[in-house]
């Protein structure tokens, strides 16, 4: 396996490993944006460029819904006592 296999191998778990603990935390969906943008860049250096346009896409979507769930997300409040 060459490193450029390895790359995409790791990307993609990256990948799953954050689509499967999105549940728990906004984090996560931070996580899965940033995977995204690893499986495009492997995608575009494999030269399969279908497949890193639509992992471009799925960061901007990814990305979009962590803004969201940020915004939606109680903020810490230190407390007055």
């Amino acid at each position: 396996m060459d490193a450029l296999s390895l790359f995409g191998l790791a990307a993609v778990s990256f990948t799953l490993l954050c689509y499967a603990k999105e549940a728990g935390s906004h984090w996560w969906t931070l996580g899965f944006a940033f995977g995204c943008v690893l499986g495009s860049i492997y995608g575009f250096l494999q030269g399969a460029w279908p497949f890193g346009v639509v992992e471009l896409i799925w960061t901007v979507v990814s990305f979009r819904r962590w803004l969201k769930l940020r915004q939606a997300a109680p903020s810490a409040v230190e407390p007055l006592a």
